[in-house]
């Protein structure tokens, strides 16, 4: 990659690790309804003036059903449940936990029949992603934690599995979709969709400047900034290259929770990432035609992997 692309790069590994530990501190003092309000609303906002350029969102019409679809398993639930389950567990956790979605993208393709015959060295990388996945979630969910851990445990691997199957929409409904109107899009349907419950649970009192910035923060850096930096990433770099921050993001948002809320990281949890990033790059790995070319970059118009967390 150019020297653009490594700083747009880095600039992505860090940004999307970030939100765990933002919604960590916002949730101890805003309801999340509001949060998710705040969050897609003024994301929303910040790009809509992007997203007018060209008049590009004539070409969502063809395809409003499948975009409200992939609001809803991207954006408009994952979000949600993410936020309510940050109520019980740690960000550590949780970021490391999202880190299965390689593993259950690879798993979706192989039950759907849509993805590539899976190489001996594609199922061992498959087997090594689901028993760290097993390590990770197993302590909370079968040990001597609290109901709402577990809980909580399994609200996030559900929002891995909405964050496997957004991108399969995308790629295969959405892909001629302008990815930035999409967004937008997306976004603003969210933003309806949550009005409502967050004015029925508005705080009774302004939170503090902490929670304050860790909202901006998530509008503004993990939300706005990140879609258009990580678009460029992809024109600069090539998606394929995009999607490897798919595999720092965890380890940025364990170290940010361990440094900032002092949070405790287990050498299990440190056995089970390994196994998971061992996993997913052998599961996903791209094969080969004949002629022993690679295969072309697949496209990700929005979000890959549950990128966009």
């Amino acid at each position: 990659m150019s020297r653009r692309g490594w700083i747009m790069f880095a600039a992505m590994s860090v940004i999307w690790g970030l939100p765990y530990l933002l919604i960590k501190i916002a949730v101890t003092a805003i309801p999340v309804p509001v949060l998710v309000l705040a969050r897609v609303g003024i994301g929303a906002l910040l790009l809509l003036p992007i997203a007018l350029r060209g008049r590009r969102f004539a070409a969502l019409r063809p395809v409003w059903p499948w975009l409200l679809m992939f609001a809803a398993v991207e954006i408009i639930i994952p979000w949600f449940v993410l936020s309510e389950a940050e109520r019980s567990i740690s960000s550590s956790l949780s970021g490391l936990l999202v880190a299965s979605v390689p593993i259950i993208v690879a798993l979706l393709s192989l039950l759907s029949g849509r993805g590539e015959r899976l190489s001996p060295i594609r199922w061992l990388g498959l087997l090594i992603g689901l028993a760290g996945v097993a390590l990770l979630a197993g302590p909370s969910l079968f040990g001597s934690a609290g109901g709402g851990v577990a809980r909580a445990v399994l609200e996030v691997l559900f929002v891995a599995l909405c964050y496997a199957i957004g991108p399969l929409i995308a790629n295969h409904k959405l892909n001629d979709v302008p990815p930035v109107p999409m967004t937008v899009a997306a976004l603003g349907l969210a933003s309806v969709v949550y009005a409502p419950f967050a004015a029925l649970d508005w705080p009774a009192a302004v939170p503090s400047a902490r929670v304050l910035l860790a909202v901006a923060g998530l509008a503004v850096i993990c939300t706005a900034a990140a879609f258009g930096i990580f678009f460029r990433l992809i024109a600069e770099a090539g998606a394929a290259r995009a999607t490897v921050i798919t595999y720092i993001n965890p380890a940025i948002a364990v170290s940010l929770g361990v440094a900032v809320l002092g949070e405790r990281v287990t050498p299990a949890m440190i056995a089970a990432f390994a196994a998971i990033l061992a996993g997913s790059v052998l599961a996903t790995r791209t094969g080969r035609r004949a002629t022993g070319e690679p295969r072309p970059e697949p496209a990700v118009p929005v979000a890959d992997s549950g990128l966009a967390t």
